[in-house]
């Protein structure tokens, strides 16, 4: 068993796989509580394929990853924004011709751009293969996102339950809401260098979702996110090790079966429990009534 746990660990490219992953399961567990709660799971979907040219790009252009995904994170939500205010698509559609636009113009990107760098890693993730310096970057932007949201936690909760409220009370929710996208194009750099473009939404709403079905309460939603994502991330590069298989595959996998488990399983909202207290409830009811019959006789 403690050759079983701590094999991994003699390689420094999985060393910084774990931490990799870790890093980017906390900060994308967290912020897909407020996604979650805001009904934003779509845009974290047209944000993180959106914010894939402006990746290429930057590196194009040598300057930070972040950079270019903020962005392009940006032009995504205008864009989307222009298109449902000027004609007669509604949002959904919206949100779909932007986001699937924007990706296709990072494929071709990457189809012309001479690298030494193989650039498909951005869509697929490269987990196995995160630098030093690739993991220093992660963990800046990861601290900063976490840092922000967690100082703003409280007007980003009230943006999310009642904007009117919060305007009513000074804050800006224009400003608050334009703050929180620019944190999930920050969420998606930090989550790309995971599990790739595709795959990063996936970190952005399952937890969220996963803990929303355990409480009521959002500030343990805050806690059970990230707890939920971190045992998936650590489950996941095991099972990836010693089955050399997709790493960041294995790892949102993980995440699924475990809403899967919650779905089911859930001691509040569990289909599973649901109906089983039903029929609880029925039988207790029938008892009831039989015992009546038989008074009445």
């Amino acid at each position: 068993m403690i050759s079983f746990l701590f094999d991994p660990f003699a390689y420094d490219f999985m060393v910084r796989a774990f931490a990799t992953s870790l890093i980017s399961s906390i900060v994308c567990a967290v912020l897909s509580c407020w996604l979650v709660l805001v009904g934003w799971s779509l845009m974290g979907d047209a944000v993180s394929h959106a914010v894939f040219p402006g990746v290429v790009l930057a590196y194009i252009a040598g300057v930070p990853f972040a950079l270019g995904a903020v962005v392009f994170g940006f032009l995504a939500v205008g864009l989307i924004g222009v298109v449902r205010d000027t004609s007669r698509v509604k949002e959904d559609a919206a949100i779909g011709i932007v986001f699937t636009t924007l990706f296709a113009f990072g494929l071709v990107l990457i189809s012309v751009t001479p690298s030494q760098t193989d650039l498909n890693h951005i869509i697929f993730g490269n987990l196995l293969g995160v630098s030093k310096a690739d993991l220093v970057q992660i963990f800046v932007l990861g601290v900063a996102t976490l840092a922000v949201l967690m100082l703003k936690r409280r007007d980003f909760t009230l943006f999310a339950f009642d904007p009117v409220h919060a305007h009513a009370i000074g804050l800006r929710p224009k400003l608050i809401g334009a703050v929180l996208l620019a944190l999930l194009a920050l969420t998606c750099v930090v989550g790309l260098q995971a599990v790739g473009v595709i795959l990063v939404v996936a970190m952005l709403i399952i937890p969220g979702a996963t803990a929303s079905l355990l409480t009521d309460s959002f500030g343990r939603m805050l806690l059970i996110a990230p707890a939920v994502a971190t045992v998936c991330s650590v489950v996941g590069l095991y099972v990836s090790y010693y089955l050399d298989a997709s790493p960041g595959g294995l790892v949102v996998m993980a995440q699924g079966i475990a809403f899967l488990l919650v779905y089911l399983f859930s001691p509040s909202q569990g289909l599973v429990t649901a109906r089983r207290g039903g029929t609880a409830r029925l039988t207790g009811d029938e008892q009831r009534a039989g015992s009546g019959a038989a008074e009445r006789n």
